[in-house]
């Protein structure tokens, strides 16, 4: 009875306090393209991503209903860095839908304007805001809607003391004509947060760097249950915590013998409820991230802003040394990456697994159609047999004296050529470990795509390469070689596709770099680059986020100014909020079901290729 009143209690004073609209909520991914491409499209930075931004404290004052209930500590504001376009993972500001909506739509208007750091956060966003709507005067409308719904929301100046007053009022002035205020009045705490405007204070950007420790798969017990959580968090990496500085769980004189107590630390233990350990994340500012080995009952999914490491550079041992694009600097790094070439020796032949015979037969039937059927080709210089129509054509304008032109009076019986050759690059991360269903992993069905594909390119005739990839920071890129142009498809280069296993990272840019010099030696006038992938660019040391994004987009620039036709396949399901950007709209494709990755992978490349 006490806890249902509790509860009771909990949920009505909680609602007296609130002061949004959960009825008119808009959620970021409902929007994120249409924001993305509104942001680009008013001069905002293509390289960026759009995620959710990280709720932080504001530590303006609140309403005495707010503090009893422990409401209203947190916000979501908008900014941006070098990388990531953030913005609240949901707004429920206004009453009306059409208005968060118009929100989202006007952060991404201001983050696309030149933020001049030397200002403070008043100035600057009323420059911004100044900037944006002489720019830009379609927006004035939806600005001046969204300035009046926000006055109705702000405090009554008459209810705050003289220092917040002044700077409330201030702040009012800014969004009615922005840039009419010059500074503003300074003020015991924080003002209430401004949703218009971009982040006063916006955490500092740290890349999501892996660690050695981390490359552990996390156990996982099998009546685990997750959640996605679309918000982003503040982390921090730390040590387990040893049990012994728990809450105490019970009262002192509930303990009647040594034999009632049982060790629990209550800090770390998990939580059965998966409800009540969402509900103890959203109270968390920040993240604490430990390891302890042990299999976990809930599991929660959520982006972590997480430091990076110290990485210290080491001199480049033996390999093909390749250069490496920093955005940063818009310069090439000469002989920055080291890769090295890689051969399974121990490799054993092998034949085809007997559960792709059956699919394999199927499509080789289906290639063996892309073969170009054996046709008389006339008017031939040389030829099997004369050209009747040709020599007659001929023989007639001499004797009506017309001038005869040299023509090819022969003809030959002979099939067309399909001048193409194909290198296919398998991404072999340890992200591959990772299962698709109760019967596979990744690895595997890339391996069983890479049988089927070889099989159906060995009916056509078609010059293939096969080659995997994986890295571990710029000094081992790892180059697998499973076949080369040369070489014929047999039983040991299927030994070695067999031989596949997960490996470390995934530094693209050296990978394709190098892939593009083996294929630019092929005189062909069709040479398709196909990189097999499950996910982004990374790798153990700064190759992460961006820099890995924008050096793997510069290396197929290069590959395309080789005369190279690049494609992607991919089966990660957030590829298209990067693949755009890096490979083109029209070059990448997204297998849906992973599982479906063998027999749809023949038969993209007959597409790409027919």
């Amino acid at each position: 009875m006490e806890e249902q009143v509790g509860q009771l209690w909990h949920r009505l004073i909680t609602r007296a306090a609130a002061t949004n609209y959960p009825q008119a909520a808009v959620e970021l991914n409902e929007i994120s393209k249409t924001v993305g491409v509104l942001f680009r499209a008013l001069g905002g930075d293509s390289g960026l991503r759009v995620e959710a931004t990280t709720a932080a404290a504001h530590g303006a004052r609140r309403t005495w209903l707010q503090r009893i209930a422990g409401t209203n500590q947190q916000v979501e504001l908008c900014w941006r860095d070098a990388e990531i376009l953030r913005l609240p993972a949901r707004i429920d500001w206004f009453p009306n839908k059409e208005l968060n909506r118009d929100l989202y739509l006007w952060l991404a208007a201001l983050a696309a304007g030149k933020i001049d750091h030397n200002l403070a956060w008043f100035e600057l966003n009323q420059e911004l805001t100044k900037n944006t709507l002489f720019n830009f005067p379609g927006l004035k409308p939806r600005y001046q809607r969204l300035v009046e719904a926000l006055l109705k929301l702000r405090p009554n100046l008459s209810r705050l003391p003289t220092d917040e007053a002044a700077a409330e009022k201030a702040i009012q002035q800014a969004l009615r004509q922005p840039g009419s205020v010059t500074k503003l009045p300074a003020t015991k705490r924080p003002v209430q947060p401004v949703p218009l405007w971009l982040h006063p204070t916006p955490p500092i950007n740290t890349n999501n760097f892996v660690t050695d420790d981390d490359t552990t798969n996390a156990k996982q017990s099998s009546n685990s249950e997750t959640v996605d959580d679309k918000r982003r968090r503040r982390g921090e990496r730390t040590k387990m915590p040893d049990g012994n500085k728990g809450l105490l769980a019970f009262r002192l004189e509930s303990m009647f013998t040594r034999a009632d107590y049982t060790k629990v630390d209550r800090c770390t233990d998990d939580e059965e409820d998966i409800e009540a350990a969402k509900n103890a994340l959203d109270d968390m500012d920040i993240v604490s991230v430990a390891r302890d080995n042990k299999p976990a009952k809930t599991s929660l999914r959520f982006d972590l802003d997480l430091p990076a490491p110290e990485y210290d550079d080491t001199p480049l041992g033996e390999g093909i040394l390749l250069p490496e694009w920093d955005y940063k600097l818009q310069q090439s790094r000469p002989d920055y990456c080291c890769l090295q070439a890689m051969l399974a020796t121990t490799a054993e032949p092998v034949e085809l697994p007997a559960n792709l015979r059956r699919t394999a037969q199927r499509l080789r039937r289906q290639f063996e159609a892309l073969i170009p059927k054996r046709i008389w080709h006339k008017n031939q210089q040389d030829g099997s047999e004369i050209d009747l129509d040709a020599y007659l054509l001929h023989v007639t304008e001499r004797h009506s004296g017309r001038v005869s032109t040299e023509t090819g009076l022969y003809r030959d019986f002979r099939g067309g050529g399909r001048d193409l050759a194909c290198l296919l690059l398998a991404d072999l991360s340890l992200s591959t470990d990772a299962w698709v269903n109760n019967q596979a992993r990744v690895i595997e069905i890339i391996r069983d795509s890479l049988f089927l594909f070889a099989e159906c390119l060995n009916a056509t005739g078609d010059k293939l390469a096969m080659y995997g990839f994986s890295s571990r920071n710029r000094n081992h890129v790892r180059f697998h070689t499973l076949k080369t142009f040369e070489e014929q498809y047999d039983a040991l280069v299927r030994g070695r596709i067999q031989a596949i296993k997960p490996g470390f990272y995934t530094r693209m840019g050296a990978a394709i770099r190098h892939a593009s010099t083996l294929l630019s030696q092929q005189q062909v006038s069709q040479p398709l680059l196909l990189l097999l992938t499950d996910g982004k660019p990374n790798d153990l040391d700064r190759y992460e986020g961006r820099y890995g994004v924008e050096d793997t987009r510069m290396a197929l620039h290069e590959a395309r100014k080789l005369g190279l036709q690049p494609f992607c396949v991919t089966i990660d399901e957030k590829a298209s909020d990067y693949l755009p950007y890096i490979f083109g709209t029209k070059s990448y494709v997204v297998i849906r079901n992973p599982s479906e990755l063998p027999r749809e992978l023949p038969l993209l490349y007959a597409r790409l290729t027919g």
